[in-house]
């Protein structure tokens, strides 16, 4: 009979010692750091054990938390909060930042605000309605208390008795954003077709319009009113012409001067994203996948580079060091394929999924090889 692996049964011994809540918020800081990318060894039966328990963020939540958190749905991103940008919100930190409240800033609002919910759970309008009365309550305890450092603080510590993640005081604020605009982003989104398969011409001046009147009436909504127009648009990085449309230049510093400069960081964003995604499919092998991820982050260079002339400037420093991450991440891919199959051409590495890619630039690039192929070849 094999004998029981003794390393698993010290897990379980460690896990059973924890309560529910503290083994919650491991398992949150756990997904937080994989949503980074940052290597954790010798965790995964740690993690497996703690996501069988907690199966989805969204039912590590009860429903009390989820009608609380219901108006931030249009901005809520998959991820770890060190990645979520100005008008967007890590739907990891929603754990940690119910449990501040409920355990540490507001105890006995929560403590009734669930009771009440629980008995209302038969009439969905008076659940809302309270979640709704506790936003403003919870909305209010935090403008007052965050107006002075000292009150910003103790908010700040006492959420660190929850996350180690800095960035989660972060999407605190934000979430006390959304709600103070939640009528105004709602109203925002319901103006908006389902779905925008062109961000030109009469859709791009009724969006445009949309914002400036968002923009009168609460300019800090605007960064989430673009989160949710991101997610309207068949091509997400369309999202780029509310900038580069507005001025006739193409230089860095007319395209920052517009009301909307804040898209082309989130144009970036988009290829941080697949960036990951692109990581993934390579360690798993799945090239299809992997070429389809890559062509987008083509498309998306080709457009900042059509769009902006970017020369020297932080965005154009930024797509730099983007794309030299994802030609590193393809190099060793390349590598990899010709030692364990044999082919001397790899379909990641075809030029013509970069279009975009100016002869200069290429040329540039095959010297670069060049030289690394001679360094091999030559001794030292």
């Amino acid at each position: 009979m094999a004998q029981p692996d003794r390393s698993s049964e010290q897990l379980k011994e460690y896990l059973a010692q924890l309560s529910p809540q503290v083994r919650g918020r491991l398992l949150a800081e756990l997904e937080r750091l994989l949503g980074l990318g940052e290597p954790i060894p010798r965790t995964e039966e740690l993690i497996a054990s703690l996501r069988a328990e907690f199966p989805s963020g969204n039912e590590r939540r009860n429903e009390a938390a989820r009608l609380f958190f219901q108006p931030l749905e249009p901005v809520l991103v998959d991820g770890a909060p060190e990645r979520a940008n100005s008008g967007q919100i890590a739907r990891g930190s929603l754990v940690p930042i119910w449990d501040l409240l409920k355990t540490e800033l507001l105890t006995t609002m929560s403590r009734e605000y669930i009771a009440n919910v629980g008995k209302a759970l038969a009439n969905p309008k008076e659940a809302e309605k309270l979640a709704l009365s506790f936003q403003k309550k919870a909305l209010g305890y935090l403008d007052g208390t965050m107006r002075s450092s000292e009150g910003s603080h103790m908010v700040r510590s006492a959420l660190g008795m929850y996350t180690s993640s800095p960035a989660i005081f972060d999407d605190l604020a934000k979430v006390f954003t959304v709600f103070r605009a939640s009528e105004a982003l709602t109203k925002f989104g319901q103006g908006l077709p389902p779905k925008i398969v062109k961000l030109e011409g009469a859709a791009l001046t009724k969006v445009l319009d949309q914002l400036k009147a968002l923009k009168a009436a609460n300019a800090d909504a605007i960064p989430f009113a673009l989160t949710i127009v991101a997610r309207r648009l068949a091509t997400p990085w369309h999202l780029l012409h509310l900038a580069t449309k507005a001025v006739d230049s193409k230089a860095p510093a007319a395209v920052a001067a517009t009301p909307y400069a804040l898209v082309v960081s989130m144009a970036l964003d988009q290829i941080d994203e697949k960036r990951l995604l692109l990581a993934v499919a390579l360690k798993s092998n799945r090239v299809t996948v992997a070429k389809g991820i890559l062509q987008g982050i083509y498309a998306i260079e080709g457009a900042l580079k059509t769009q902006i002339e970017l020369g020297n400037s932080d965005w154009g420093k930024r797509l730099s060091e983007q794309m030299a991450a994802v030609a590193a991440a393809l190099d060793e891919e390349v590598e990899r394929s010709r030692t364990n199959v044999g082919t001397l051409t790899h379909v990641l590495a075809s030029g013509d999924l970069r279009p975009a890619q100016s002869l200069k630039e290429r040329l540039a690039q095959a010297v670069q090889k060049g030289r690394a192929m001679i360094g091999d070849i030559l001794p030292a």
